[in-house]
C-alpha cells in the first residue's frame, strides 16, 4: 500500500513542480487544497501518517503479550491489512490500482484506536489476548 501511495505522491508532486511554486506551496497547507491532484496529495500524507500510527501502537502493544498473544495479534493483524486493502483498492479500465485514501484512513484510525485500547488495557488490567480480535 505504501507503493501506491508513493506512486500518488511522486505524481502530483511532479505535476506541482510543472505548475510552478505557488501551487506547490498551496499543497502544503491541506486546509486550503483547490485541485484535485492537491486533494490527493493531502489524503496521501494522511494515510501515511496513520500508518506510522498503526505502525507504532502495533509494535508497543507486541512488547506487552505474551508469544501466544504475539502470534495471535499478527494474524488478526493480517487478516485486517487484507480486509483494509480490499476494501480500499480496485483496479481502473488501464489495469491501474486505485485506492481510496480517505476510507483507508478511517479504517486505519479505527485500527489504530482499537490497538490503542487493547494496549492500554495491558498496562492497567492486563494483556487479555481474547480481545484482539
Amino acid at each position: 500500500m505504501r507503493r501506491m501511495i508513493s506512486i500518488a505522491m511522486s505524481t502530483t508532486l511532479m505535476v506541482a513542480s510543472l505548475t510552478g511554486p505557488s501551487a506547490a506551496h498551496a499543497q502544503t497547507n491541506c486546509d486550503m487544497a483547490g485541485s484535485p491532484f492537491e486533494h490527493v496529495y493531502c489524503d496521501a500524507k494522511t494515510v501515511v501518517k496513520a500508518d506510522d500510527d498503526l505502525n507504532i501502537v502495533y509494535q508497543k502493544l507486541l512488547k506487552l503479550l505474551s508469544p501466544a498473544g504475539k502470534a495471535s495479534l499478527r494474524s488478526y493483524q493480517r487478516a485486517w491489512v487484507a480486509q483494509r486493502d480490499a476494501a480500499t483498492t480496485s483496479t481502473g479500465s488501464d489495469d491501474s490500482p486505485l485506492i481510496d485514501l480517505r476510507l483507508a484512513v478511517k479504517m486505519t484510525t479505527a485500527r489504530v484506536n482499537f490497538l490503542n485500547d487493547r494496549y492500554r488495557e495491558c498496562l492497567s488490567s492486563g494483556c487479555q489476548p481474547s480481545k484482539l480480535n
